[in-house]
């Protein structure tokens, strides 16, 4: 078994853990609290958009850097950092005299200010980790590492954080920070122990923007790995769009309280836990194509049910069937580019993949946002929450036609 065997990846598996039980904890807690503090769409969409911001704003640079800094180092400082904004987040909360009765709207900003900074060190500490991946991991075991490290970042992320985060705000709203903030830094003394491989970098070191045109090249010249960094954007921006107002169709259509969402979020943890553990013996089996079409299908199911139904079952039915195509989703492709692309360059050309995949994060969220804000007072408040659903459904089915017609992962890139 590949986590016993090396003792590398069972760190970095262990990392992975620690830190994504802290982020699955956030998840729920971040807009929870955006939430308390006003009841404003856009506001709460701008919180989490800002969040995101980073990966269109970051991720090249952060990129550049992953090829040319210490991959570890960067981990390591990354999860420090993080552990220190959120920190300056329980701060926030302390300050405020009375946060169920609301907040400025100064104080939300300040909020998603936090967020966006720590959205810069997810990004440079995300990039690096997968980057680094496939120096402590042989070939062959790819799909298996990615697989098991998918699987993981389901159970803590989704599956214990978010009941856990709901269980701690009952206690107290900063509660979750707290334990947020001791999860960076447990992560960070873990990777700190990695023995990574000694890297030589390739060539003199250049500028910025000589070794990102170097990166920006090899991914023109590829045209699959284009296609998928720019269907993955439409992807990330359809189904963000909507699931960001997920929190306030729990609250007001289904009735739910922070630990209900949370058992809610354990749904879609299940389906990614079965898909990280499931999805490389499904890609060997019927092939990366196949299952590449087969989980975009799926994608499909979710905001169909929350459009359709009003029924807590059948929603988090739906997250279970999606978390589940997403993550196989992502044993396909980020298998297939680690294969792909040369070491030298893996982390410009990941950090662009992500520039487009990650980037538009942020634009479906504000847009999921705004259109629901303008849509209130003509459809009511209940049809304007389900609108960015259905028109979620209908982009993710154009996007499964188009990767039908367009894009072919038989042969390796």
């Amino acid at each position: 078994m590949l986590l016993a065997r090396n003792r590398n990846y069972r760190l970095l598996f262990s990392a992975s853990a620690v830190s994504n039980l802290g982020d699955g904890i956030s998840a729920l807690a971040f807009p929870w609290l955006a939430s308390l503090l006003t009841r404003d769409p856009f506001l709460i969409a701008a919180v989490a958009a800002a969040g995101r911001l980073p990966w269109l704003l970051f991720t090249a640079p952060a990129g550049v850097m992953t090829d040319r800094i210490s991959r570890q180092r960067l981990m390591v400082w990354s999860d420090v950092v993080r552990a220190g904004l959120t920190g300056l987040v329980i701060l926030l909360i302390l300050s405020i005299p009375q946060i169920e009765a609301g907040a400025s709207t100064l104080t939300v900003w300040a909020l998603a200010a936090l967020a966006f900074l720590l959205g810069m060190a997810e990004v440079l500490r995300d990039n690096a980790a997968q980057t680094a991946l496939p120096s402590i991991v042989a070939r062959e075991d790819l799909e298996e590492a990615n697989g098991q490290i998918w699987s993981i970042e389901q159970i803590m992320g989704s599956f214990v954080g978010p009941p856990l985060a709901g269980v701690l705000i009952a206690l107290a709203v900063p509660m979750p920070f707290v334990f947020d903030a001791l999860s960076f830094a447990v992560a960070a003394v873990l990777v700190a122990f990695i023995a990574f491989p000694e890297r030589v970098v390739a060539g003199a070191v250049q500028s910025v923007w000589r070794d990102l045109r170097d990166g920006i090249a090899w991914l023109w010249a590829h045209k699959t790995i284009l296609q998928l960094a720019v269907l993955l954007g439409f992807i990330n921006a359809a189904s963000t769009g909507y699931a960001t107002l997920l929190i306030l169709y729990a609250q007001e259509v289904l009735g739910l309280s922070a630990a209900g969402y949370g058992v809610l979020m354990m749904c879609g943890a299940a389906g990614g836990v079965v898909g990280g553990l499931a999805g490389p013996r499904l890609v060997r089996r019927y092939g990366a194509q196949t299952m590449f079409l087969g989980t975009q299908a799926l994608f499909v199911l979710d905001p169909l049910v929350v459009w359709l139904t009003s029924s807590t079952l059948l929603v988090g039915l739906g997250m279970f069937v999606a978390m589940f195509a997403a993550v196989t989703y992502n044993v396909v492709t980020v298998s297939y580019r680690q294969r792909a692309i040369p070491d030298a360059l893996l982390g410009r050309v990941n950090s662009l993949y992500r520039l487009f995949g990650w980037g538009m994060m942020p634009v479906g969220i504000l847009a999921g946002g705004a259109l629901v804000s303008l849509a209130e007072a003509p459809m009511g408040r209940e049809a304007a929450l389900r609108l960015p659903f259905a028109i979620g459904a209908g982009l993710l089915t154009c996007f499964l036609i188009y990767s039908a017609l367009r894009i072919r992962l038989d042969d390796q890139a």
